[in-house]
């Protein structure tokens, strides 16, 4: 009876998934569809087309339009513009930024400044050159030199004003005839059966008007208000920067950034001219403590500076009674675009992560490279479907580089922040010791940091290692109960950390990126 009515079951089953994979996972599809549908209604207008192509009267055509004008957007322009394209650039806000953060810039994106021929935009701007990291920890501290020997003596990482070498990158794009910078802003993209054909903005004297290109790349930042039409912005908020200059301020270890592991969260310091170094204290949260009511002075006087090493204590304070606080979110969000004819993302407005490691332009110099190169066969951008394929090939190019960056910041600062669970003091303590072995200890997790040797392997393989270093100097010489636990809840941790980032990074383009189609190197053509 029983084999009799096993049929019965299995069917019975089967059609029990199938109703609970259309009621409700079929649900949770059309919703998200529908969420995705308002979101590009918000920031994409359709268009009325003639004979399949897009005119417009008011600014002549041109080749690739540019939404901002930062770091990615000006260095994007230059490079495309470079390559003979005709380029239109529309920016908010054209005169110099003034933000704390894109202040510094690793070694790895310095060797892509130069591949791009901008390196001499750090020039003339006070810029510091930067030869490593010096991590503090309870009254200790270790020198972590990036390993340049290999190349020029002017290969380093360099710090600087985040406006004046926007601004200096600005002034060699538009230095260009074929490079038009336009102060505007953006308010739509223009679509036209389901391919991106042009934006739509207002200028700054407020007329409203339309450019068309066969291929528009936003660049407008982590404020962009365009991303929701051309990705899935999950956008983690874990902190804030509260940032302040030091002047006058001799730092223990000159030309290096420096990174205290305080409590509860890591504080930064590095030279952004030949006066002046940059703190940025991180405050964990979405909020921070009220700067009018004084209560941002305290903390910073009762809570940050007995943990900062004494040679900067006096200018901290000096800081500090001056008042002049700037604040900024710390943002995280892995790329996740849907790949959308016409149209690109990149920059801070595509693809952010933690800025500890100070990974992000390296990031989006490292990108504009690979679009570069990628773009460089197909002379003709109007062939639309070619065009679509190339830009898919762009997103699984790029991962191994960026997403071992992204990974890196993003698990660091999980492993820096000060915790209660003891498991977690465990592996922060691992981490500052391990790294403290120099030789290999050091050099391969710096040579990530840096850009130098962006490796997914590498970095998995340096962060089991701290955290199997760290079991092990719980183990020895005579494990206990107690410690036996505490590994494992180290490893379980340390798994809990760096799986879930490698995860929204994209496990298959991350770690195999030999799936990019080999029409991409075709060479180009003449």
């Amino acid at each position: 009876m029983a084999d009799q009515c096993m049929p019965g079951w299995i069917l019975a089953t089967l059609f029990g998934l199938s109703a609970i994979y259309y009621l409700v996972i079929k649900k949770k599809e059309q919703r998200a569809n529908k969420d995705l549908l308002e979101a590009r209604s918000e920031s994409v207008n359709s268009i009325a087309t003639t004979s399949g192509e897009c005119r417009s009267s008011n600014v002549s055509d041109v080749d690739v339009i540019i939404v901002g004008a930062g770091v990615a957007g000006a260095a994007l322009a230059h490079t495309l513009g470079k390559d003979g394209r005709q380029v239109h650039v529309i920016e908010r806000d054209l005169t110099e930024p003034d933000r704390i953060v894109g202040e510094l810039l690793q070694p790895g994106g310095y060797l892509k400044l130069i591949e791009l021929g901008l390196e001499d935009c750090v020039e003339k701007i006070d810029a510091q050159k930067v030869f490593g990291y010096a991590l503090f920890k309870d009254g200790k501290h270790t020198r972590l030199s990036y390993s340049l020997e290999k190349f020029h003596s002017d290969v380093a990482g360099r710090s600087f004003h985040n406006g004046r070498f926007i601004q200096r990158m600005r002034d060699k794009a538009g230095s260009l005839p074929n490079v038009q910078l336009e102060q505007g802003t953006v308010i739509s993209l223009l679509e036209d059966k389901g391919t991106i054909r042009g934006v739509q903005y207002k200028t700054k004297d407020g007329q409203e008007l339309k450019a068309f290109a066969p291929l528009t790349i936003v660049c407008d930042g982590c404020f962009s208000n365009l991303r929701r039409s051309l990705c899935n912005p999950k956008v983690d908020v874990p902190s804030c920067f509260v940032g302040m200059v030091l002047e006058n301020c001799q730092l223990p270890c000159a030309n290096h950034g420096h990174v205290i592991l305080g409590d509860p969260s890591p504080i930064l310091m590095y030279p952004i001219s030949s006066t002046e170094v940059r703190c940025l204290v991180d405050v964990p949260g979405q909020k921070v403590p009220s700067i009018s009511s004084g209560e941002m002075a305290k903390y910073l006087k009762t809570v940050v500076a007995p943990q900062l090493p004494p040679e900067v204590y006096d200018a901290f304070l000096a800081a500090v009674d001056k008042g002049n606080f700037r604040t900024m979110p710390n943002r995280s969000m892995p790329a996740a675009p849907y790949p959308t004819p016409g149209a690109l993302l990149m920059g801070d407005a595509f693809n952010m992560r933690h800025p500890l490691t100070g990974g992000g332009m390296t990031v989006a110099l490292s990108d504009i490279v690979v679009l570069r190169n990628l773009l460089r066969p197909l002379r003709n951008l109007n062939d639309a479907p070619t065009l679509c394929k190339y830009l898919e090939s762009f997103y699984t190019l790029r991962k191994p580089v960026a997403s071992t960056i992204n990974t890196l910041a993003d698990a660091l600062y999980k492993v820096f922040c000060a915790s209660p669970d003891q498991a977690m003091k465990e592996m922060r303590q691992a981490c500052f010791d391990y790294l403290s072995l120099g030789g290999v200890f050091s050099a391969g997790p710096v040579s990530l940091l840096s850009g130098l040797n962006p490796r997914p392997l590498s970095l998995v393989a340096h962060f089991f290692a701290v955290a199997i270093y760290g079991v092990g100097r719980l183990l020895l010489p005579f494990p206990s109960p107690k410690r036996i636990w505490i590994g494992a809840r180290l490893i379980s941790g340390a798994s809990g950390i760096i799986f879930p980032i490698i995860r929204a990074e994209g496990v298959r383009q991350m770690f195999f990126p030999a799936t990019v189609p080999a029409y991409y190197r075709a060479p180009p053509v003449k």
